[in-house]
C-alpha cells in the first residue's frame, strides 16, 4: 500500500491494532460470506461458511471477531452450526470461541450468523459527493472487523462473497463475477468468487454509484476502472494506465496471479491499498496529475505481498520493501537510470531523516501492539534501498533471477526474510548472512567522515574513511576523483585509509557517485 501518513498521518497512526501470530491451530481454507447492506442503518447481516483444517488438536475452536461494545459498535454472533447442528458459542472483545473439538487434518465447516456496526475495517461512509458507500479495509489485520476470520497474513484462504444490497450499489470484490441478480424489494445480490488463496489484509467489498470502464486486456487479464460517476472522466483517464503497467511485471517477474484487475476509487484511508485484484485508491487520486507511480507500487503488491506474502509482520518490507523498489526499477526502465537515481536519493534522505526520530531496524518485532506503525520508511524507502545494494552486490542478471525465484517459490504462500536470503545465497552461490544482518536487523545506516589529502611530491591521494555510527558496517564504497577515474575502497574498520596514484590534484571529490549506497558523508580536505 501507499503510507497514508503522507496524506492524513493523524488517522493511520492513532488507529490502535494488536496482533500476535495466531496459536489457534487452524488452517483456514475457504470463506464463503453472504452480507446484507442497508440504506437505513450501518447495521450489517452476515453469514459466514468458514471451512477449516486443523494443524494439531484443539478442544476449541477460536476466530477472530470484534464482539459488541459499549458504544455499539461489533458484531453479536446469533448462531453457530456444523452440518446443521447448532453448537455452543461465546464471544470475547476480539474472538469467537467454538464449542468444538477436532483432531489435526480434520475439515470442518462451520456457518456463523452474525450481525453489528463494524467497528473498523468496513467504512460505511458517504463519499467526497455525498453519496452513502460500503468499502472493505482489512489491513493490517482489520478483516475481523466485519466478518470471522483467521485475521494473519499466515492464513491464507480462498474466498467468495454473496452481497445483498439496494439495486442501486454496484459490488466490487476479488475474483471474477459469477452472479448478478435482482432480488423482490429493489434489491440486489452479486456474487464473486476468488480461487487463489488470500490473505485476510487483502480480501475485500466495495459498493458504492460507480462508473465502470473496461480499459481492454493486459495479455489475457481484463483491466477495469471503478469510478465515482462524477469522477468519470479523469477517472478513467487517471486508471487506464494499468492496463500499460501489468505487462511490465509479467515480463520482468512471472504470470499476473489473478483473473481479473479493477482499480478502485473508494474511501480507504490509505493512499492506496493492493487488494487481491480489486486495489483500492483514496478518493482523491483522482485529479489531473499522473497516477503512474501509485499504481506501479500497488500492481506490484499483486505479486508481493499479496501472492507471495509475509510470514510475519516484522517481515513487511518483503511486501512494502519490494513494491517501492519495484516502482524505481520501472522508472529506470521507463524513463532512464537517472530517474531511479533520483528517487533513491529522495528515498536516502526519508532513510536518514527517519533513523534519527526512530532507531529501530527494518525487521521490527516491537510493533505487534500497533502494526500501524510499521508502515514507516524503514518498510518502504529503507526496504527499497536494501534490495538496491543487493542488486548491485551480487549484479543485475543474478538479482532478477533470484527475485524471479523467490517469487516462484513462495507465490500462493508465506516467507521471512530468511527464506529471500536463502534463495539469494542458493542462487548467487554468495554467503549474505552479514549483508541482512547489517541491513536488516541493525538500525541506522553508516554515517562516514571522509578526509582527503593529495601528496604533489608523490602525485597520489589519500582518503581517510571514519564510521562515526555506532555499530560498524560492511560495504564498497566509491569515491570519484576526475571524470575518468573512480575508486571502489572497501570499508569495514572503524577508520579505513586508502590511497591512489593521480596526476593533479583532483577537480572534485564525489562519493558515491552512482547511488549505490545507503549512508550518510562528509567530505573534508586536508591541507
Amino acid at each position: 500500500m501507499l503510507k497514508f501518513y503522507f496524506f492524513c498521518s493523524v488517522i493511520t497512526l492513532s488507529c490502535k491494532v494488536f496482533a500476535q501470530p495466531p496459536a489457534n491451530h487452524l488452517d483456514v481454507q475457504h470463506y464463503n460470506i453472504s452480507l446484507y447492506l442497508n440504506d437505513s442503518t450501518n447495521i450489517i447481516r452476515g453469514k459466514a461458511g468458514v471451512t477449516v483444517k486443523f494443524t494439531n488438536a484443539v478442544d476449541k475452536v477460536i476466530l477472530d471477531l470484534v464482539q459488541k461494545t459499549a458504544d455499539g459498535k461489533g458484531m453479536t454472533v446469533t448462531a453457530v452450526s456444523k452440518k446443521d447442528s447448532p453448537l455452543k458459542f461465546m464471544q470475547d472483545a476480539d474472538h469467537l470461541i467454538i464449542d468444538d473439538k477436532a483432531v489435526a487434518s480434520n475439515e470442518h465447516i462451520y456457518t456463523i450468523s452474525y450481525q453489528g456496526i463494524p467497528a473498523n475495517g468496513l467504512i460505511i461512509d458517504t463519499n467526497k459527493y455525498g453519496d452513502r458507500t460500503f468499502f472493505g479495509d482489512n489491513w493490517p489485520n482489520r478483516a475481523h472487523n466485519w466478518f470471522p476470520c483467521n485475521d494473519h497474513p499466515s492464513d491464507k484462504a480462498t474466498v467468495e462473497f454473496a452481497i445483498t444490497a439496494p439495486e442501486h450499489y454496484q459490488v466490487i470484490a476479488n475474483g471474477l463475477q459469477i452472479e448478478e441478480t435482482n432480488l423482490p424489494g429493489h434489491l440486489k445480490l452479486t456474487r464473486y468468487r476468488e480461487e487463489t488463496p488470500l490473505p485476510t489484509k487483502v480480501m475485500v467489498i466495495g459498493a458504492a454509484d460507480f462508473a465502470v470502464n473496461y480499459s481492454g486486456n493486459a495479455g489475457n487479464i481484463p483491466v477495469y476502472s471503478w469510478v465515482y460517476p462524477q469522477d468519470r472522466d479523469k477517472g478513467f483517464t487517471s486508471y487506464a494506465a494499468a492496463k500499460d503497467i501489468l505487462p511490465w511485471f509479467e515480463q520482468k517477474i512471472a504470470p499476473y496471479p489473478y483473473k481479473k484487475l479493477a482499480n478502485v476509487q473508494s474511501k480507504t484511508i490509505f493512499g492506496g491499498m493492493e487488494n487481491a485484484n480489486a486495489i483500492f485508491y483514496f478518493e482523491n487520486s483522482v485529479t489531473d496529475k499522473s497516477l503512474e507511480a501509485l499504481l506501479v507500487h500497488e500492481i506490484a503488491h499483486q505479486w508481493f505481498g499479496n501472492s507471495a506474502s509475509e510470514q510475519d509482520w516484522n517481515h513487511l518490507w518483503l511486501s512494502e520493501g519490494f513494491a517501492t523498489y519495484m516502482t524505481h526499477l520501472y522508472h529506470q526502465d521507463k524513463y532512464g537510470t537517472d530517474s531511479m537515481n533520483n528517487r533513491l536519493q529522495t528515498d536516502r534522505d526519508e532513510v536518514v531523516a527517519f533513523s534519527q526520530k526512530r532507531k529501530t531496524p527494518v525487521s521490527d518485532t516491537t510493533a505487534y501492539g500497533n502494526l500501524m506503525q510499521l508502515l514507516n520508511v524503514n518498510s518502504y524507502q529503507k526496504g527499497g534501498w536494501v534490495l538496491h545494494m543487493l542488486r548491485n552486490k551480487v549484479g543485475d542478471d543474478l538479482f532478477f533471477k533470484s527475485i524471479r525465484v523467490y517469487y516462484n517459490t513462495y507465490k500462493g504462500s508465506n516467507a521471512t526474510t530468511d527464506n529471500l536470503r536463502e534463495i539469494f545465497e542458493d542462487v548467487c552461490q554468495q554467503d549474505l548472512k552479514d549483508f541482512f544482518a547489517q541491513w536488516i536487523y541493525t538500525t541506522g545506516q553508516p554515517a562516514l567522515s571522509i578526509e582527503w589529502q593529495y601528496n604533489k611530491r608523490k602525485k597520489q591521494v589519500t582518503f581517510t574513511i571514519t564510521q562515526t555510527q555506532e555499530q560498524l558496517f560492511t560495504f564498497p564504497l566509491a569515491i570519484k576523483v576526475d571524470e575518468l577515474a573512480t575508486q571502489t575502497i572497501a570499508v569495514s574498520a572503524k577508520t579505513t585509509i586508502a590511497s591512489y596514484n593521480i596526476n593533479n590534484t583532483p577537480p572534485s571529490i564525489v562519493v558515491d557517485p552512482d547511488t549505490k549506497l545507503l549512508c550518510t558523508y562528509t567530505v573534508t580536505e586536508r591541507k
